[in-house]
């Protein structure tokens, strides 16, 4: 029976008008790794310490172009603030932009 709740409620929640407001952007994207539908942030911040060393300073949760991304700013050790967009359901890097 829980597992049937979870499918509703993500169910629910991907039909919503709209994306979701900023504090319910974790309810939303851990109902979708519980899923399996996406992969948690802890494996794509994994990926990114690997592919870009850096300090985080912000992640963002987004569905865009019919498909979730994390965004991820972070800043190099030269002192250059990154922004990478990772595919939530494979990882792959979609794109990587030097921020002004």
């Amino acid at each position: 029976m829980r597992k049937t709740a979870k499918i509703i409620t993500l169910f629910l929640m991907l039909c919503g008008a709209g994306p979701a407001p900023a504090d319910e952007d974790h309810l939303q994207a851990r109902a979708l790794v519980e899923a399996g539908v996406i992969l948690p942030l802890e494996r794509i911040l994994d990926q990114v310490a690997a592919e870009h060393p850096g300090r985080v300073l912000e992640v963002e949760f987004e569905r865009e172009q019919g498909r979730y991304v994390y965004e991820i700013e972070l800043v190099d050790d030269r002192g250059r603030v990154w922004e990478l967009e990772y595919d939530a359901e494979n990882a792959k890097l979609l794109e990587k932009e030097r921020e002004d």
